[in-house]
C-alpha cells in the first residue's frame, strides 16, 4: 500500500526493508556498497516533499540513501527492530534526527511497540497520579498529554521527566547498538531549549532540551543542528505537495527550504568523517596511526 497518495497528494512509493513490518519512503534501495542511513520522524521520511533532505544527501555525496524515517515514530520502533540496526551497522554513516520523548514507552504508559504515536495503556503509577483522568479514551500519546497539561503544570512536570531520562536511556542505548560513524541531527523550528525549561507539547522534537542533547552527543560522531527560519518556513511551503485536510499538518513541518540547508550541512559534516576514516586508515598501513578517537565535529 502507499500513503498519502490521491488528489494532490505525493505518492511514496511505501516500501520495507528487511523482515520490519514498518512502513518507508520509496522507491527500496538496494542495501549494498557505500551507503548512508537515516533514521527519524515526518521530516526524515519527507513528508509533503518531492525531495527530502536524504534524497538531496545522496545526490551531494553519491551514496545511495536508505530513508528509514517514518512519520510520528520514537526511538522504541528502532530498539525494536534489530534488521533495521543492522541495516544502520552496515552503513558508511547513519544520520539520525533527533525525535521527541513522547512516543516512547515509560514508568508512566505503554505505546504501541511499531506504532510509537498509539498509546495502549497507562500504568498504575499514571493512573494514582492523575486519579480524575479516564485513560480508556485515549489512543494517541499527544491525546494524553494535552490532557495532561490541562490538569496542571505540576503533575505534567513529573510525566515530563520520566519521558526526558527514558529518551536519554533509549537514545545512548540505541547509538550503541549501531556500529560505524553516526550524526546526531537537530532540525526544528527552535534551537535545544535550555535545560528545565523543557519546552511546551506542542513542538517538536517534543521535551527534549539541551542537557538531553548533552548527555547522548559524545556516543556520536557528531551532531548537526539547524534550526528553521520562520520565512524559509514560510515560503518553503509553496514547494510542498498536500490536500486541504492535510494542510495543518503541512504547516507544523519545516519545508524545503529548510531541509535544503540540512542537506547541505550533512554532507559538509560526513564528506569531513569520510576524508578524516580515510585518512586514518592510510596513516593505519604506514604504522603511524595512534589511539587517539576522532575528535566530535559541531555544526
Amino acid at each position: 500500500m502507499n500513503i498519502e497518495t490521491g488528489p494532490g497528494r505525493l505518492n511514496y512509493h511505501s516500501c520495507r526493508y528487511g523482515s520490519s513490518k514498518m512502513l518507508f519512503r520509496g522507491p527500496a534501495r538496494r542495501v549494498r556498497g557505500d551507503y548512508i542511513a537515516f533514521l527519524g520522524g515526518s521530516e526524515t521520511f519527507g513528508r509533503f516533499i518531492v525531495t527530502p533532505f536524504p534524497d538531496l544527501v545522496e545526490d551531494l555525496t553519491g551514496m545511495t540513501a536508505i530513508n528509514l524515517g517514518c512519520p510520528r515514530v520514537g526511538v522504541d520502533a528502532y530498539l525494536n527492530a534489530p534488521g533495521l540496526i543492522d541495516i544502520c551497522s552496515m552503513a558508511k554513516v547513519t544520520v539520525i534526527q533527533i525525535m521527541g520523548a513522547a512516543n516512547m514507552s515509560n514508568r508512566f504508559y505503554t505505546v504501541d511497540p511499531r506504532h510509537n504515536e498509539r498509546f495502549l495503556r497507562a500504568s498504575k503509577r499514571l493512573k494514582e497520579l492523575y486519579p480524575d483522568i479516564d485513560f480508556s479514551k485515549f489512543q494517541l500519546t499527544s491525546e494524553i498529554l494535552t490532557e495532561l497539561a490541562q490538569h496542571g503544570s505540576e503533575r505534567l512536570q513529573t510525566v515530563r521527566q520520566e519521558l526526558q531520562c527514558a529518551w536519554v536511556a533509549r537514545m545512548r542505548s540505541l547509538m550503541s547498538e549501531i556500529d560505524g560513524s553516526k550524526v546526531l541531527l537537530w532540525m526544528a523550528d527552535h534551537a535545544p531549549y535550555r535545560a528545565g525549561d523543557g519546552g511546551t507539547i506542542c513542538r517538536d522534537p517534543l521535551f527534549v532540551d539541551r542537557a538531553m542533547l548533552n548527555a547522548v552527543k559524545n556516543d556520536a560522531d557528531v551532531l548537526v543542528e539547524v534550526v528553521g527560519e520562520p520565512t524559509e518556513i514560510t515560503a518553503g511551503r509553496k514547494r510542498m505537495i498536500f490536500s486541504d485536510l492535510d494542510r495543518n499538518v503541512a504547516q507544523d513541518l519545516l519545508g524545503p527550504m529548510v531541509h535544503d540547508r540540512v542537506s547541505d550541512l550533512l554532507e559538509q559534516a560526513i564528506m569531513g568523517m569520510v576524508a578524516k576514516s580515510k585518512a586514518k586508515s592510510l596513516m593505519a598501513l604506514d604504522g603511524d596511526i595512534d589511539n587517539e578517537p576522532v575528535e566530535n565535529l559541531f555544526i
